[in-house]
């Protein structure tokens, strides 16, 4: 019992081996969270240390976490999720109001789906209504005042001082290795439908240097445009979180593709304090993982 009684569980430390799960590695996790890479490790020691086992597989090429190390992220995301609301309730204070929120696909399917399940219950008395469309979509509706605020995807160029950035990626062109592009011609592009900015940019900017796209393949959802890809139809341009093994970067012939943000987006009119709330706590989220995590 004195050795059980003398072990913990240090939300920092927990908060750390979670944010190198959703990073990807030590090195990520200590960018997002503006911390040392030794900082970052020595914190999960001593909790492999207080707990006696490795948490973190160190062979090279092996699994990322040992199996001590997976059953502990399962348990982990439960106690930070009940820590962190713990907190908010006891500072919240009586708020009522209505929002209206857009989202993307991926975005309802992530991170903020349990920020937006938290919010609610935390404030019961707020009505949160939620449309998902594309972001093009959400940008007109905003435009035109019919949504508060929308969590939707730009490049990385046309973010705004107001915006709060969610997440960075990169955008690529890929294509099945066993595909051969023509050295003259049209190039087969698998593209998103006529409301997606990827489609956009790739059929007006990003032919400026001459090259031509012919689209044998349309689709409104990344898995549909991922299996095309993967059966050699084409070439597309995906985000990094929908690369898959055996995708091949084309880095020549094609134009580079400006980089991604994934951002909350207000409409330009009168502040609604339930709307502040919620953006506030989505913003605290990033300062404590150093980003959210969307769908792939």
């Amino acid at each position: 019992m004195i050795e059980f009684n003398s072990r913990r569980l240090e939300i920092d430390a927990l908060r750390a081996l979670w944010a190198v799960r959703h990073h990807g590695g030590i090195t990520r996790a200590a960018e997002a969270l503006g911390l040392s890479q030794s900082a970052v490790s020595h914190k999960i020691k001593r909790l492999e240390t207080s707990l006696g086992c490795d948490l973190l597989g160190r062979k090279p090429g092996g699994a990322m976490f040992t199996a001590a190390g997976e059953d502990l992220l399962h348990y982990a995301g439960r106690i930070l999720g009940l820590h962190d609301e713990a907190l908010l309730s006891l500072s919240k204070t009586s708020l009522a109001g209505r929002i209206a929120l857009g989202l993307t696909e991926d975005t309802a399917c992530s991170d903020l789906a349990r920020i937006l399940g938290r919010f609610r219950r935390l404030h019961p008395h707020v009505s949160v209504r939620t449309k998902v469309r594309m972001s093009l979509v959400l940008r007109a509706m905003l435009e035109r005042g019919e949504l508060d605020a929308a969590i939707l995807q730009v490049f990385a160029h046309e973010v705004r001082p107001t915006d709060v950035v969610l997440f960075r990626e990169e955008l690529h062109w890929v294509k099945h290795p066993e595909l051969t592009l023509p050295q003259n011609g049209a190039i087969p592009f698998l593209s998103f439908d006529d409301e997606c900015f990827y489609r956009r940019w790739a059929l007006d900017i990003g032919q400026d240097g001459g090259v031509n796209l012919e689209t044998v393949f349309e689709c409104a959802s990344a898995a549909g445009i991922v299996a095309a890809v993967t059966s050699a139809m084409g070439v597309a341009l995906l985000s990094e979180r929908h690369l898959r093994p055996g995708m091949q970067i084309v880095t020549t012939h094609l134009p580079s593709p400006p980089g991604l943000a994934y951002v909350a987006r207000r409409a330009r009119k009168a502040r609604n304090p339930a709307l502040d709330t919620l953006v506030g706590e989505i913003q605290n989220e990033i300062s404590r993982y150093g980003g959210l995590v969307l769908a792939s």
